[in-house]
């Protein structure tokens, strides 16, 4: 497209060289500067008024050869415009079928509904991760937008069964409803549920009174951006100093990121069918000799989340262990005891589910 403007600039150019041209070839005819531009003009663009004054043969064949480079410009300036607009529809069109094929080859993605504020920030943060995910958005400002981005996106209503299809909901992981409408999102949560009841969905919620019904709705997460922004505040009003130490190290980095700067590493390890950790208890392990390592919490297979287990807890296949240890040794760990590092989501039916 940038080629075919450069054409054109070109052209307009040259067009604008040979009126320049044949202007000055009238006047060293003998004729003035007005009638000299009245001529070329109802020439070049073929007017037929005739001829304003008595032509030789040496000004008629002038007169030709400004026809002739005149109406050749201007061909050649409209053709380079409608190769600019057929390029730019050819360009939409291929880069529509791409991503398609691309999305239609997605497995174990996650589906954002809404490229807001909230859904821009999933979106770079997911990018940042290199994990697949699409964009679903009505607004075809933001649809531009993310599609500018490299993003996968599609145009349409996340509430339409048909847009969820598209977007490979049946193959997803995860959903995300971010848009700023509760009822909108309870409803976009009831929809994906009953379209792949193996989802974890993750949904916004502006008032607390919204979560009890984005729960029976099917949300396995519910954010409240507005309780997180409150206690955020006042931790920095509680704790400044802590938050400080933190802020001025990392600029604002996330939990994983902070406990890296002190080489601790949060990471979580799926119990496999073939790992000796299968019907165990947490308390077996710390006694093996693994007690450099804070099992913070356990996740049943079922959704069930168990935090701070005691040693009386066993592990079973399927559920998965989350715990912080020096870095560079939860890997070790894992090989040793057969563990997948992997993260799953099984999308539970279990509501118990922590409020973000």
């Amino acid at each position: 497209m940038k080629k075919s403007l450069r054409r054109i600039i070109g052209g307009a150019l040259f067009f604008i060289l040979i009126l320049m041209i044949s202007t000055a070839g009238y006047m060293a005819a003998g004729w003035n500067f007005l009638d000299s531009v009245y001529q070329v003009v109802i020439t070049v663009f073929g007017v037929g008024f005739g001829e304003i004054r008595e032509m030789t043969p040496g000004l008629r064949v002038f007169t030709m050869f400004v026809i002739i480079s005149g109406y050749t410009v201007v061909g050649y300036i409209v053709g380079s415009f409608l190769q600019m607009i057929t390029e730019g529809e050819i360009r939409r069109a291929m880069g529509a079928r791409r991503m398609e094929r691309e999305i239609q080859t997605l497995k174990a993605h996650t589906i954002i509904c809404g490229f807001g504020r909230m859904g821009q920030v999933l979106a770079r943060k997911l990018q940042d991760s290199k994990h697949a995910f699409v964009i679903i958005d009505s607004s075809s400002d933001r649809v531009e937008m993310a599609e500018a981005l490299g993003y996968l996106v599609r145009h349409g209503n996340a509430t339409d069964e048909s847009v969820l299809e598209a977007a490979g909901i049946a193959r997803a992981r995860a959903l995300a409803t971010a848009l700023p409408d509760d009822a909108v999102n309870v409803f976009i949560t009831l929809t994906a549920r009953s379209m792949n009841p193996d989802l974890t969905i993750l949904a916004r919620g502006e008032f607390p009174s919204t979560e009890k019904k984005l729960r029976q709705a099917g949300a396995d997460y519910v954010v409240l951006p507005a309780e997180i922004g409150a206690l955020r505040m006042s931790h920095i009003i509680a704790h400044p100093a802590a938050l400080d130490i933190f802020e001025r190290n990392t600029g604002g980095s996330s939990l994983t990121e902070l406990l890296a700067q002190i080489e601790i590493q949060l990471d979580e390890l799926i119990i496999t069918p073939d790992s000796d950790l299968a019907g165990t208890s947490i308390g077996s392990i710390r006694i093996q000799g693994d007690r450099n390592f804070i099992i913070v919490a356990v996740r049943r297979a079922d959704g069930e989340l168990i935090m701070r287990p005691s040693g009386e807890v066993f592990l079973h296949e399927g559920d998965t262990v989350i715990l912080m240890g020096p870095r560079g040794s939860i890997p070790k760990f894992a090989a040793m005891h057969n563990l997948n590092r992997q993260m799953q989501y099984r999308g539970a039916r279990n509501r118990n589910r922590p409020t973000y």
